[in-house]
């Protein structure tokens, strides 16, 4: 009996602990996520910015390459990375909140070049495609059997890379490539677009080892974000001609 009281004492000042902060990793990826004079800013910043405050939780944000944020997101507790990609090979990597944007990919080539390229088998054929290592992007390739592919640990490095002529192609979402562009300091019109294969949702991508009891309160208030318009209202701001993501992730299209 006394180790029984012991349990249930230990179980209710267990409860009454407050949760444990959470290391919410990004990359420089605008408009989505980026920093902006030592601060972190975009659509998806504020979107997290404002599902902290309407869940309690404290948290540490950090802007790091992709690749390092997906490892401490795949093996450490209490660990977010957003915006993530969706896809059937990380389905059971990570808790889910979202979706938070649908965006196209597509195979990017400089103005002016004429590159056969209608289909992914042809791309296949044409030397080298630049990818930032460890995107979905990178892994729906390798899936797919290419073995052509030049991994870069950042998109910024990947588009100087096809502007140079360094490599011929380069992989990326259509709706973020313009604040790419200006981030390098490359003309909205530098690339071309070759042949569009993807289309998919992102999330917020938990760690496995965060409470799940935390992630389903995350996307209940981003559930209610979308129905009091407050989701759409960050979203316009800085997506202006692209509809907002819903309640539901629109139908994938993954090759």
């Amino acid at each position: 009996m006394t180790r029984l009281l012991h349990l249930l004492l230990l179980s209710l000042f267990c409860a009454d602990l407050p949760a444990k902060e959470l290391v919410l990793y990004t990359e420089e990826n605008p408009p989505i996520n980026f920093s902006q004079a030592g601060e972190l800013d975009g659509m998806a910043v504020e979107v997290v910015r404002e599902l902290l405050q309407r869940t309690d939780s404290r948290a540490q944000m950090l802007s790091v390459p992709w690749a390092r944020g997906y490892r401490m997101a795949t093996t450490q507790p209490d660990v977010g990375l957003f915006v993530t990609v969706r896809t059937p090979e990380r389905e059971t990597l990570f808790r889910w909140v979202g979706p938070i944007i649908s965006t196209s990919t597509t195979l990017y080539a400089r103005s002016g070049e004429a590159l056969p390229v209608t289909t992914l088998e042809e791309a296949r054929q044409l030397g080298r495609i630049a990818v930032p290592r460890d995107w979905y992007s990178h892994q729906v390739l390798v899936r797919l059997g290419f073995s052509n592919l030049e991994l870069v640990p950042k998109p910024h490095e990947m588009v100087r890379m096809t502007l140079l002529g360094r490599v011929p192609l380069m992989v990326y979402e259509d709706q973020l490539l313009p604040g790419l562009l200006q981030e390098v300091g490359a003309p909205p019109d530098a690339l071309q677009p070759v042949h569009t294969f993807m289309r998919t949702s992102s999330y917020i991508a938990f760690s496995l080892g965060t409470d799940p009891v935390r992630v389903q309160r995350w996307q209940a208030e981003l559930d209610a974000m979308k129905r009091d318009g407050s989701f759409v209202r960050i979203h316009r701001r800085w997506f202006p001609d692209e509809p907002p993501a819903g309640l539901q992730a629109d139908q994938d299209l993954l090759p």
